[in-house]
C-alpha cells in the first residue's frame, strides 16, 4: 500500500477556508448584491420614473408649446437629458459617499453619451458630437491625471 502525504494542518485548513469563502460568493443573491449597493437600483428606479413623467406630460399636451429653435421639442430628447442626469447625480453621490463608492469613469462615460444623444436631437448631430467627443476625451485625461499622482 502507498502512502498517502500527509499535509500540515495549518496549510490544510488554509485552503480549506478559502475554499469556503469562495462558495460564499458564489452564493450571494441578487437580493444581497441589492442590500450592498441600492443606489444602483435606485438610478435606474428614477430613470424609469424620469421617462414615464415626460411620457405622460407629453400625452396630456403639456409639452405641447416647448419649442426650441422655432421647432417643437419631442419628449425623447428630454428623457434622454434626464436619464444623463440622473447618472450624474449617481456618479457625484458615488464620489461623494464613501459607503457607496465605486469607479465611475464607465458611468460618467454613460451620462455624457445620454445626455449628448437627448442634445444631439434637440439641437443637432453636427455640434452635439464634437462635444461628446470632447467630453469623453477630457474625462479619459483627468482619469489618467488622477492616477498618476
Amino acid at each position: 500500500m502507498s502512502e498517502q502525504p500527509q499535509y500540515e494542518r495549518p496549510q490544510y485548513e488554509k485552503y480549506e477556508k478559502e475554499e469556503e469563502k469562495y462558495e460564499k460568493e458564489e452564493e450571494k443573491t441578487w437580493d444581497e448584491k441589492w442590500r450592498r449597493d441600492p443606489l444602483g437600483a435606485a438610478v435606474w428606479a428614477a430613470i424609469l420614473i424620469w421617462a414615464g413623467l415626460v411620457l405622460l406630460a407629453e400625452n396630456i399636451g403639456l409639452l405641447a408649446n416647448l419649442t426650441i429653435q422655432d421647432t417643437a421639442v419631442d419628449a425623447w430628447p428630454i428623457i434622454f437629458i434626464g436619464a444623463g442626469g440622473i447618472v450624474f447625480l449617481e456618479v457625484l453621490v458615488r464620489l461623494l459617499v464613501p459607503s457607496y463608492r465605486r469607479p465611475v469613469g464607465g458611468t460618467l462615460t454613460f451620462a455624457v453619451i445620454l445626455v449628448g444623444v437627448g442634445l444631439g436631437n434637440l439641437f443637432g448631430w453636427a455640434i452635439v458630437f464634437p462635444l461628446v467627443l470632447i467630453a469623453i476625451g477630457v474625462s479619459a485625461l483627468l482619469r489618467g491625471l488622477i492616477r498618476g499622482q
